[in-house]
């Protein structure tokens, strides 16, 4: 019912913020954009002036980029209208109850444009066929897994942990064997192999489940947890940084880490409050603070990489454990004693299966998410913050890099498009562009996650899953700024 509502809401939205761009404010195309509008369609510049007093500020047009830096600047607009560029140190034209300064380099040559719904439909199928091979060989292995004992035996590793958090799951469950594998997968950033981890794990849980259509305890706890993101190396990210040429392309580690570290704790709680779980329990407490001695251990390893280093031994960890992974399977399989290539295609088959099913949706959520952001609704709601934050009088920087977290739980390409664009505009150096990408690493995407997990297991009911997602994404939000604001302001 809760998807359902914000499904209607998003479309809802965006249609009358369309509705007025376009008979108010004059954007006839709009419309056009909206349903046949493509990624890579040319777009016009759109200049952007700052708020505040520069001249007060002491600064001439040459110190004009030092003065976006702490002050900000927001889209022109209807309320604030872009000034042109001047020169002989004379604002000319647009807003004059602001007095600026402008400069030649006050530019936002957006790089890309969303989808429209034509091309975002067709995107869902295509990211759905991508999945099939995936799915198909994680899942073959997984059966093979099964069938020689592994996955049991990661159940009774995990166990003591686990059926605390979980307690509807009786001790020795596959289950905490496939959750178990999916952490691991997060944790390295291997989303390809985290997706089909992740969906046996609600196959499994499912099976526990009475009511079919409604998620069980057991299904929010794992989803919330899983969709905290906790990833120990931003790898991605950091690469993007380096491409983009930051001075030093990890000094986002630590502060990313810290920010999904805080998120998968909120998740945690908050799930732990409503379900009634005591998260004191000694094993609960060994395990969280084990965990967390580790990635403080790691972080502080990490650190004292090189950004080429850290990716090779990223690369190096994350690789080399699927392949060790997959080396155990088939080793253990033969211990065992089982036909282990006709366990692997029964258990591709699933695979296949399941790719399939959730295209509907997935079509159905990306298609809301594209509306909402080829409506123009995200614009609508950064110049109200930012306009907001202005008034009172306080620093606005953060607010250029909240794009990339109002994205991120509805679209992750999307976000990374925006964290990306942040970057080339403002700098992989700026406060936003750092921001940006600690905003990026804080959190998975929660709207991409409940319609492909429940939707893999035909979960209608959520309860309160997308509430507690995304207060942990608030949560891993206001870390990022806090983080960012002591390691880079």
């Amino acid at each position: 019912m809760a998807l359902s509502r914000i499904w209607s809401a998003f479309i809802v939205i965006a249609v009358l913020v369309a509705g007025y761009l376009c008979f108010v404010s004059g954007d006839k195309a709009i419309f056009n954009r909206m349903v046949t509008g493509k990624a890579d369609d040319p777009i016009d510049t759109v200049y952007y002036q700052p708020y505040g007093n520069a001249q007060s500020a002491g600064f001439t047009p040459d110190g004009f980029n030092k003065y976006i830096t702490p002050y900000g600047y927001a889209p022109a607009d209807s309320l604030h209208p872009a000034t042109v560029i001047i020169t002989d140190n004379k604002a000319i034209a647009g807003n004059t109850s602001l007095p600026v300064y402008t400069y030649s380099s006050i530019q936002w040559h957006l790089t890309h444009r969303a989808d429209g719904i034509i091309e975002t439909c067709k995107s869902a199928v295509t990211i759905c066929i991508g999945l099939i091979g995936i799915m198909a060989l994680f899942m073959g292995f997984m059966s093979i897994a099964e069938k020689a004992g592994g996955v049991q035996f990661l159940s009774r590793i995990i166990g003591p942990f686990f059926s605390r958090i979980f307690p509807s799951v009786p001790k020795g469950h596959p289950a905490f064997g496939h959750m178990m594998m999916n952490f691991s997968a997060n944790l390295l950033n291997l989303d390809n192999a985290a997706t089909p981890f992740g969906i046996k794990t609600m196959q499994s849980l499912q099976e526990l489940n009475k009511d079919k259509e409604t998620a069980s305890d057991a299904q929010i706890m794992f989803l919330c947890l899983h969709a905290s993101g906790l990833t120990l190396v931003p790898v991605t990210i950091i690469a993007w940084r380096s491409a983009l040429k930051a001075a030093s392309p990890t000094d986002i580690f630590v502060p990313c880490m810290i920010a999904t570290f805080v998120a998968t704790i909120a998740a945690l709680s908050i799930v732990a409050l409503r379900q009634r779980i005591n998260l004191l329990q000694p094993v609960i407490l060994a395990w969280v603070g084990g965990l967390s001695v580790i990635i403080a251990g790691l972080a502080v390893y990490l650190r004292s990489l090189d950004a080429a280093s850290m990716q090779s031994f990223s690369g190096l960890l994350s690789n080399g454990l699927i392949l060790l992974i997959f080396l155990l399977i088939v080793l253990g399989g033969i211990y065992k004693k089982i036909d282990i290539f006709d366990a692997f295609v029964e258990g591709a088959k699933g695979g296949f299966e399941v790719a399939v099913k959730i295209i509907p949706y997935l079509v159905g959520i990306l298609v809301a998410v594209s509306m909402l952001r080829t409506s123009g609704a995200f614009d609508v709601v950064i110049t109200g913050i930012k306009s907001i934050f202005s008034v009172l009088g306080t620093d606005t920087r953060f607010v250029d890099g909240l794009p990339t977290a109002l994205i991120k739980p509805l679209s992750g390409s999307g976000a990374r498009g925006m964290m990306i664009d942040t970057m080339k505009t403002l700098g992989p150096d700026s406060f936003a562009g750092r921001l940006s990408c600690v905003l990026q690493g804080s959190s998975d995407t929660t709207f991409y996650v409940v319609a492909v997990y429940y939707g893999a297991v035909a979960i209608k009911n959520t309860r309160y899953s997308i509430s507690t997602m995304l207060l942990a994404d608030l949560a891993g939000i206001i870390t990022s700024i806090a983080i960012c604001y002591l390691f880079f302001a």
